[in-house]
C-alpha cells in the first residue's frame, strides 16, 4: 500500500487524512492514536490524534476505558488487535464501543507501539464493516507501520514546543552523553547544553534530566 505523504511534513491532520484517503480501499473511515498521559498515572491515557475530527469524543471514550491500554500490554498479549466491535460481549455495557458503532463503525485493528516504562502509543484503525480475513488486518498494520514515523514526528511537534536544539541534546542524554560529552559532539559548550537541557526541562514540566528524556520518550520527541 502506497502513502502519499511527504516524509518532511509535520502537519498532523493532512498527514492522516491522506492516510485514511489510502485505506479507504479497505473501509478504513476513522483513525485514532492514544498516548500516555503526561502528567497522569501508569494507565491514563490520552487522544494524541484523531480523524476525523467529529469522532473525538469517541476517541475520548476509548481513552478513558479500561479496554487494551497497561493492562493488556501486561498481559503479554501480541502488540496487534483485530476486533468485530458488534459481536463483542456484554456490548450494552461499553460506553465506548457503543459511541463507535452509533458513528457506524463496527470494526478496529490497533497496533501498538511500546513506549519506555510500559507505556505505549496505540493506533487504532476503524471500519464501517467485518474485515473477511485476516490478509485484510495485516495490510492495515503494514499501513500503520509504515506511516508511524511521519505521524509521530507530527504528534511529537503538537504535543511539545521543543526546538531542534532541546532535542538533540535531550537525544543525546539519552544515549548516556555527559554535558561535556554532548558539548564535544555540538561543538559548544558544556553552558550551552545544560541551558537547553532546562529549557526542555520547563517545557516538559520536570525538574530533572532523567523525567525530561522519559517525557520526550512518551509524547515521541526522542
Amino acid at each position: 500500500m502506497k502513502l502519499p505523504v511527504n516524509l518532511d511534513s509535520v502537519c498532523l491532520e493532512t498527514t492522516l487524512a491522506d492516510w485514511l484517503g489510502v485505506m479507504r480501499e479497505f473501509a478504513v473511515e476513522a483513525v485514532v492514536v492514544l498516548g500516555p498521559d503526561l502528567f497522569g498515572g501508569r494507565e491514563d491515557r490520552q487522544v494524541m490524534a484523531v480523524y476525523p475530527p467529529g469522532i473525538l469524543d469517541a476517541a475520548h471514550a476509548l481513552a478513558e476505558s479500561d479496554d487494551f491500554g497497561a493492562s493488556w500490554r501486561e498481559s503479554d498479549a501480541p502488540m496487534v488487535a483485530w476486533q468485530h466491535i458488534a459481536k463483542t460481549e456484554q456490548l450494552s455495557s461499553c460506553a465506548w464501543r457503543l459511541q463507535w458503532l452509533a458513528h457506524g463503525l463496527q470494526s478496529l485493528v490497533r497496533v501498538e507501539f511500546s513506549l519506555p516504562a510500559g507505556r505505549a502509543f496505540e493506533c487504532f484503525l476503524f471500519s464501517p464493516r467485518e474485515f473477511n480475513n485476516r490478509s485484510e488486518a495485516a495490510e492495515l498494520v503494514w499501513s500503520a507501520l509504515n506511516i508511524w514515523p511521519v505521524v509521530r514526528r507530527g504528534i511529537s511537534q503538537s504535543r511539545c514546543n521543543l526546538t531542534r536544539r532541546e532535542r538533540e541534546c535531550l537525544t543525546l542524554a539519552f544515549h548516556g552523553l555527559t554535558a561535556r560529552a554532548s558539548a564535544e559532539q555540538l561543538k559548544c559548550s558544556d553552558r550551552t547544553i545544560n541551558y537547553h537541557l532546562a529549557n526542555a526541562m520547563a517545557k516538559l514540566k520536570v525538574d530533572n534530566k532523567m523525567a525530561a528524556i522519559q517525557r520526550a520518550c512518551w509524547v515521541g520527541a526522542i
